[in-house]
């Protein structure tokens, strides 16, 4: 007898099989402004079911190693890495991932909405980049914090043009040196110092714990000024030059050198994004340019990295939650179980469906901070600046614990191939337990969520949001807008009372629960906004949404009947 071995085809494009993603930018940009977006989006969408696909197993089957010295005992920490991962870096530049919402004619063709349009690549690129998607937030991160007119112009005009340029050769990618071991996400505890140079630079001394993209050709480190004081708000962002092609303090050194005071201690053995070489830095007496005036808090200009980044997790989250489901349908189409393929089972479908849910929510919830973005971006717009000051934590947080748990289903819906490597199956999980972590964890993000509502009054944009998607609910389902309005109602009762006492037990115990009640409600106006303009799967996935997150209630049956139009 043959031995049985299990067909598993590739899941369908990630752009043309995702009616979600397809509407969501039609409505978004407008017709035409889809229409001039479609042909890089179907370019990138070949490219991740292809080379991209294939560069993305390499890196992950060998990761990056760390070389500390050279055959001759010369200090040379050079971080090696896969040709896969080389692979991702020159797709990334290619595709203008970082670039397009800098580009005259980005902004040009689509205004405000050319970060709606990166959020779409990011969507497509993400899932299967080896976790090159890092550098990538990082990189943007970055150019977003040298375009701020405080920073020195001869810094930006020599940085940020290789951080957003589309050619491979020239574009560079940025670390984020921001953790200590001694503080972790208590910034105030930082004690890596800068000091002025005679030149204008500056000088860092510290040691950074967690250091993702070690292989970056420069990071944005966080210092406390000589002299400043003690707390958060004095730290101050500098750039930091990775290598001695870029640093002036190297002299007769190799171009690929580290930078004299950079010091790569180790590469860490983490859970998963294991193609991502992250690493343990020390500075001593580093080369840096500030990013603004030290003199000036600048923990202030830092949270323009920041906030980019976070709405770049919640984009990986959304984005790895619709892959891993688009692989589990397409396994489900060809594994029989019981006489059957396993997607008729009822059971299975309803699994599916919920996940569909899910993912249908994260992606409206990480595409609304993306169109917020842009807007305060291009147009400087103060209503979406207030508003996007509460969705992006919002944003980071909900899709980041959706991530974990969805993939954990992802890999049980393979049953015990779910759980073999070679696979890549386990590889969903790995990856996806980062996000909830990175860029703050669920409790810090939501004590900034509370920091946001009683010192900023940032209830007041999210609640005039949810007041007007109740209105339009109303004729999509009178059922989905009381629900919607009685969640909003009991929000701003709970931010009224949260306000008036901020730092008491109760309040602050119940930060994470008020932070996710307020992402399901903005998600579910979110959703109810995009149906009203026309989309199905929106009004259905709205519906099933309320009643999941909202009411609380069990909605198998009717996600197994609708699978098909969920996913």
């Amino acid at each position: 007898m043959s031995r049985f071995v299990q067909p598993v085809p590739p899941p369908v494009d990630p752009y043309a099989g995702d009616g979600l993603l397809r509407s969501w930018l039609e409505r978004h940009l407008g017709p035409a402004g889809h229409a001039a977006a479609k042909g890089r989006l179907a370019d990138l969408a070949a490219d991740v079911a292809g080379p991209l696909r294939a560069a993305h197993a390499d890196a992950e089957a060998h990761p990056p190693t760390l070389v500390r010295y050279d055959p001759w005992g010369a200090r040379v920490d050079r971080v090696e890495t896969s040709a896969g991962w080389q692979t991702q870096r020159a797709a990334a530049a290619r595709h203008a991932v970082v670039a397009l919402p800098y580009l005259p004619d980005a902004r040009g063709t689509w205004g405000a909405a050319a970060r709606v349009v990166q959020h779409a690549l990011l969507h497509l690129y993400g899932p299967e980049s080896a976790t090159f998607s890092c550098p990538v937030a990082m990189a943007d991160g970055a150019a977003a914090l040298l375009s701020l007119p405080e920073v020195d112009s001869g810094v930006r005009d020599a940085w940020l043009p290789r951080l957003i340029s589309t050619d491979p050769d020239v574009a560079i990618t940025s670390g984020q040196w921001m953790t200590e071991s001694q503080g972790g996400s208590d910034l105030g505890r930082s004690s890596t110092i800068g000091r002025p140079a005679v030149d204008g630079s500056w000088r860092l001394t510290g040691e950074k714990w967690f250091c993702s993209a070690a292989d970056a050709a420069m990071a944005v480190a966080l210092a406390r000024p000589d002299g400043s004081g003690r707390g958060s708000r004095v730290l101050a962002p500098f750039l930091v030059p990775r290598y001695a092609v870029d640093s002036p303090l190297a002299h007769a050194m190799a171009p690929d050198a580290p930078a004299p005071g950079v010091t790569v201690h180790r590469l860490k053995d983490k859970l998963g994004t294991r193609a991502l070489p992250t690493a343990e830095i020390g500075l001593h007496d580093a080369y840096a340019l500030p990013l603004g005036d030290p003199a000036v808090p600048g923990l202030v200009r830092a949270m323009t990295l920041v906030v980019v980044t976070r709405v770049h997790n919640a984009a990986a989250a959304a984005g790895g939650m619709r892959r891993g489901l688009a692989y589990a349908r397409a396994y489900a189409d060809v594994r029989h179980v019981a006489g059957g393929a396993l997607s008729s089972s009822p059971l299975h479908r309803a699994t599916l469906g919920t996940l569909a849910v899910d993912a249908a929510g994260a992606f409206a919830l990480a595409g609304h901070a993306f169109a917020l973005l842009g807007r305060v971006e291009v147009g400087a717009d103060p209503e979406a600046a207030a508003e996007l000051r509460i969705v992006a934590p919002l944003a980071k947080l909900a899709t980041g614990r959706l991530a974990v748990s969805s993939a954990s289903e992802y890999v049980e819906s393979f049953g015990g191939a779910g759980y073999v490597e070679d696979t890549g199956v386990p590889r969903l999980l790995r990856d996806a337990q980062v996000l909830p972590i990175w860029e703050g964890t669920t409790n810090v993000l939501s004590l900034d969520v509370l920091r946001a509502l009683t010192r900023e009054d940032a209830g007041a944009p999210l609640l005039a949001r949810l007041a007007a998607a109740v209105d339009l609910a109303r004729p999509l389902s009178p059922v989905l807008a009381d629900t919607l309005a009685a969640a909003a109602t009991q929000l701003g009762d709970t931010i009224t009372s949260v306000t008036a006492d901020p730092g008491s037990s109760t309040v602050l115990a119940g930060a994470r629960g008020l932070a996710l009640r307020l992402a399901y409600a903005l998600t579910t106006a979110l959703l109810v906004e995009h149906a009203a303009w026309g989309d199905e799967q929106a009004a259905l996935a709205a519906r099933l949404w309320a009643r999941r997150w909202l009411r609380h209630e069990e909605i198998a049956e009717d996600a197994h009947h609708h699978l098909d139009l969920l996913c």
